[in-house]
């Protein structure tokens, strides 16, 4: 999975592992990704670590390459990794905006791609995108770029979906709303958190170990008659 150095990333990583799933913990932070793979597991028999940068495909490929050396096969496959950058709307210049959907949207594109070859090949898969609140309602404490970059995600999670689909692979995405994790609180100033929890209808905000059980759950066997879909985590803030 990629971006599992801390937050959402590390509790998903945490519960497939608790799960009975092996996995290989990818981030740009690599002393992250050890720290956890010390955690879950020192003899490093069910957890490996690897530096993923999903800007290069290549990294990707090469962490495909180094889990079927060792394991023999991936069966899974969580695009978690992303860039936050709030900012106000008309002082986003068009680079930056670029750089965030490469990031974020061309990560997943190139994950999906990459492992999405070797799910079909296999004749089963999971992938797993996680979204956002943003790309669905167009971002409030969040930038434009970013907004963008995860309703792109939405939209490649169903093509993947569809075209995999008789292949034995399930691509969905998780949308989550505020999330009580370090990344909401530094884009949002303390003083605030009590104003943003007054406009979510549960009054609260969000617990990352429920992400990382529907990732669980949509990365197991059993799913296999759920694709294409988006799972809202949202407090009630955007109801469909």
């Amino acid at each position: 999975m990629t971006g599992a150095g801390s937050g959402v990333g590390a509790e998903i990583a945490r519960a497939l592992h608790r799960a009975g799933f092996r996995v290989i913990l990818t981030d740009i932070d690599e002393p992250a990704c050890n720290r956890l793979a010390e955690e879950l597991d020192l003899a490093s028999e069910t957890a490996l670590t690897a530096c993923l940068d999903v800007s290069k495909p290549e990294d990707f490929q090469r962490v495909l390459d180094k889990t079927v050396e060792r394991w023999g096969s991936v069966e899974v496959l969580v695009n978690n990794a992303a860039v936050t950058r709030a900012k106000p709307l008309l002082d986003i210049e068009t680079d930056e905006f670029n750089a965030v959907m490469a990031i974020n949207a061309g990560g997943t594109f190139t994950g999906c791609r990459i492992f999405g070859r070797h799910f079909k090949e296999r004749g089963y898969g999971r992938i797993v995108n996680l979204a956002s609140l943003a790309g669905q309602n167009g971002g409030t404490a969040t930038g434009a770029h970013y907004a963008a970059s995860k309703g792109a995600i939405l939209t490649l999670t169903k093509v993947f979906a569809r075209d995999l689909a008789p292949f034995g692979v399930t691509v969905n995405s998780i949308s989550p709303g505020p999330m009580d994790t370090p990344m909401v609180r530094s884009i949002v100033p303390e003083v605030a958190i009590d104003e943003m929890v007054s406009a979510i209808p549960v009054k609260q905000l969000g617990d990352p170990a429920l992400i990382a059980d529907m990732a669980v759950f949509l990365a197991s066997a059993k799913a296999a008659f759920v694709t294409g879909a988006c799972w809202d985590v949202n407090g009630g803030l955007f109801m469909r």
